[in-house]
């Protein structure tokens, strides 16, 4: 282990980075923090709506703060480890934005579950005869159904969305300081599926963690989406769980492709690092999240009324 960690130690501090990568990421940074701050000032200008747009605001900065923590990790692979958990800590702030601005569309947290008691009480009101025995339930879907009995809607309900999200932040948060002192011993091997490394662990620990948050959000919005159809919430969601899920699985498959010894592009071969492969895409990729965002206009003030 120790042979190991020197040999990635003296990797990272003889690694230099290709002229042409850094120019592109450089170039969409700058892209993107300024459609970032743009949308941000289109905010604080129309600040008409504090409870919702305080959220929002905490949402749309997670864009900027993934791409400039991945540019000065692409930069300088030594801080890669620090940077990543500076990045997954915000994700999970941002995750709980995300459902606090959508409990604030629907009123607040008293009159979402005012609203998920009526429309749980929606299920003995209906007429014997009546055979859709869905209203005021969500069932789960396969395999979840065999797990778990279909949720009744009210305020047992709004707890285990509000915990399930909440978890994640706090998981996360806990396995970014334990990746802290792993890193200090040697032991924590990023994208290393060994054995003898902390990461696969934790890897699976914030996979199931980070589903069953994102699982939950999706049982809300599925309880919530004709009452926030005002706010265009699943383009919202789309935009959201795009950010989060896909690029946690992107990292975890580049490192399980470089474990398997099956990345061999080269613009892989060109980054050398892992790390930095994943760094250098994200550099690119949030512009074009911020873009979709523009082209659905579903995170701009206007939409937030």
């Amino acid at each position: 282990m120790g042979i190991s960690k020197s040999y990635h130690l003296l990797s990272q501090l003889t690694y230099s980075l290709p002229v042409w990568a850094s120019l592109i990421a450089g170039v969409f940074l700058l892209l993107t923090l300024s459609l970032s701050l743009f949308l941000l000032f289109e905010h604080l200008s129309t600040y008409k709506n504090p409870e919702e747009q305080k959220f929002l605001i905490g949402v749309i900065l997670m864009v900027p703060c993934y791409s400039i923590e991945s540019f000065a990790s692409l930069v300088n692979p030594s801080i890669s480890v620090d940077c990543g958990i500076l990045r997954d800590c915000y994700e999970s702030f941002a995750m709980y934005c995300f459902g606090r601005y959508l409990v604030a569309c629907l009123g607040g947290e008293e009159r979402t579950i005012e609203f998920m008691d009526r429309q749980g009480r929606m299920n003995f009101k209906s007429p014997l005869l009546d055979h859709n025995d869905d209203k005021g339930t969500i069932k789960h879907p396969f395999p979840m159904n065999y797990l778990l009995k279909p949720w009744k809607l009210g305020r047992w309900f709004y707890q285990v969305v509000k915990f399930g999200i909440v978890q994640y932040m706090i998981i996360k948060s806990l396995t970014a300081l334990t990746a802290v002192i792993l890193e200090a011993f040697g032991v924590y091997c990023e994208g290393e599926f060994k054995w003898g490394c902390g990461y696969p662990y934790m890897a699976v620990v914030l996979n199931f963690s980070q589903s069953w948050a994102l699982y939950c959000l999706v049982q809300f919005y599925a309880a919530t989406k004709d009452e926030l159809a005002h706010i265009k919430p699943l383009a919202k969601f789309l935009t959201f769980k795009s950010i989060v899920f896909l690029t946690w699985w992107q990292g975890v498959a580049i490192a399980l492709l470089y474990s398997l010894g099956l990345f061999k592009s080269s613009i892989a071969q060109s980054l050398q690092l892992k790390s930095s492969v994943q760094d250098f895409i994200i550099c690119i990729e949030h512009r074009w999240v911020l873009l979709l965002l523009f082209t659905c206009m579903c995170f701009l003030p206007n939409h937030t009324s």
